[in-house]
């Protein structure tokens, strides 16, 4: 598994603008370019400049900022669109066309023939402008395997950057990303991107298969936001990461994490999720009384995730029903009450019964806990 030698291609100022509730100002597409450049992703995907004209003139004020990480924009597989991408200022250009039966006839009717032959033309063009260029198809998991690899291999023949593999409706599996991308893997030398849509729930587990397979670069997004139901989320590919080697996201800054999800959740009008990856506000909450004495004795019992790694803190939740007296002590404990073991044990049980009738607060239960240090019963 590439773990260590893996990009981020993040596409929240191209993807997320496909998104419901995006309508990104100049300002917030710098804002957003900063914070993902701070982050340390390697890439960072822009909407066509032929999308407006606004959107060429922002492509060139984020091509000013000196950025470390590379910008890129995304665009059809047209001479037109490559020359105006070029224009831009941007270091690469991502074309893209569709190759499944579907979209060659509803979409932009060409034939496998025609789009090898457009692809070629489109790709040595832009090499011969000194930029870097992918070449990625559409709809590639409806398309037949046989006609993916022509067009794969003819443009690996002249030298392509990356070739683009797209799960554009969400309809790919684990299983046939892997193979798929191994099979790719076999065919070209070309680097090998993957994009992947969420429409079935899959995106993060297919993003990971594909690095698994031989990927090199992974499409994603913040809060994963992007045409219907978005692809592949930032945080959700790090937590994934994260999980099977903190290692492998070690050359990101990890606590931007927060800050980036709350930005451009304000800017598309949505909460973070609760159960969010990393950020939601339960991520690092433990409620159940086993879960608790087990995480004070040792986090790794159930935290796959260090909070801290991500600079967020745990919370063990203890004004309910199903409290052990481990966390009541602990709570004791960090309030700076001296109450025994046996004492704690009975404080539990009523406010287990307290729980029982009506809802508790924190308030409560410091409150209880201040009452009997003071040697109040009640």
């Amino acid at each position: 598994m590439p773990l260590d030698d893996f990009n981020v291609i993040e596409s929240t100022l191209r993807e997320g603008e496909q998104f419901v509730g995006a309508s990104f100002t100049t300002e917030q597409k710098v804002e957003i370019a900063q914070l993902l450049d701070a982050f340390g992703v390697e890439c960072i995907e822009l909407t066509s400049p032929l999308a407006s004209p606004k959107s060429f003139e922002d492509i060139k004020t984020i091509t000013k900022l000196g950025l470390k990480t590379k910008v890129l924009t995304h665009t059809r597989c047209h001479m037109e669109d490559a020359k105006h991408a070029i224009d831009s200022g941007v270091d690469g250009v991502d074309v893209v066309i569709g190759t499944s039966s579907v979209l060659r006839e509803f979409s932009h009717g060409k034939d496998l023939e025609q789009i090898t032959a457009v692809a070629l033309e489109v790709v040595d063009y832009i090499r011969s402008q000194g930029l870097e260029v992918r070449f990625s198809t559409e709809d590639s998991f409806r398309s037949e395997k046989s006609d993916l690899f022509r067009v794969y291999k003819a443009v690996d023949a002249i030298g392509v950057n990356r070739v683009g593999i797209a799960d554009t409706v969400g309809i790919a599996t684990p299983r046939q990303v892997y193979e798929l991308v191994s099979e790719l893997r076999e065919h070209v030398r070309a680097d090998i991107e993957f994009h992947g849509h969420n429409d079935s729930g899959c995106a993060i587990a297919n993003a990971f298969e594909a690095l698994d397979a031989g990927a090199t670069h992974v499409d994603t997004t913040v809060l994963g936001i992007g045409e219907r139901n978005g692809i592949t989320p930032l945080g959700g590919l790090i937590a994934r990461l994260y999980a099977t080697d903190p290692n492998s996201v070690a050359k990101y800054d990890l606590t931007l994490l927060r800050t980036i999800d709350s930005t451009v959740a304000r800017f598309v009008g949505v909460d973070i999720p609760f159960n969010n990856y990393i950020t939601g506000i339960t991520a690092f909450t433990h409620k159940a009384g086993i879960h608790a004495k087990a995480i004070l004795n040792n986090p790794e019992t159930y935290e796959i995730l260090d909070p801290h790694a991500f600079g967020m803190t745990r919370y063990i939740s203890i004004a309910h029903r199903l409290t052990g007296w481990n966390a009541i002590k602990n709570r004791a404990e960090q309030l700076g009450l001296s109450i025994d073991d046996a004492h704690i044990k009975t404080i539990t049980a009523h406010i287990k019964a307290l729980a029982d009738e009506k809802p508790l607060s924190l308030d409560d239960v410091d409150g209880l806990l201040r009452r009997w240090s003071n040697g109040d019963d009640a």
